[in-house]
């Protein structure tokens, strides 16, 4: 009974636990940005792009970049493939 008990405790101490670890890196992650022409864009560093898949159509991309502040943002932008060939 004993047993039975410290196992129900653990797993909701346990599932407590992963709850509060989550919460602070979903909040950390920057919203998703979607580029426009009209955008004004402030890139101060690139930190990564995504790969372009190879494919002869226009594809969604990712940018994230650091701005003049140091705050970090991600773009998201139409990009055309990789796949068409010229003949």
């Amino acid at each position: 009974m004993k047993a039975l008990l410290v196992l129900a405790l653990s797993s909701v101490c346990l599932t407590a636990m992963a709850d509060e670890v989550s919460t602070p890196v979903s909040s950390q992650s920057p919203a998703v940005e979607h580029y426009s022409y009209s955008s004004e864009l402030d890139i101060a560093k690139v930190i990564s792009m995504s790969e372009v898949p190879s494919v002869c159509e226009v594809v969604p991309a990712q940018m994230v970049y650091e701005d003049s502040h140091g705050m970090q943002h991600t773009l998201e932008y139409r990009v055309m493939g990789n796949g068409c060939s010229n003949g």
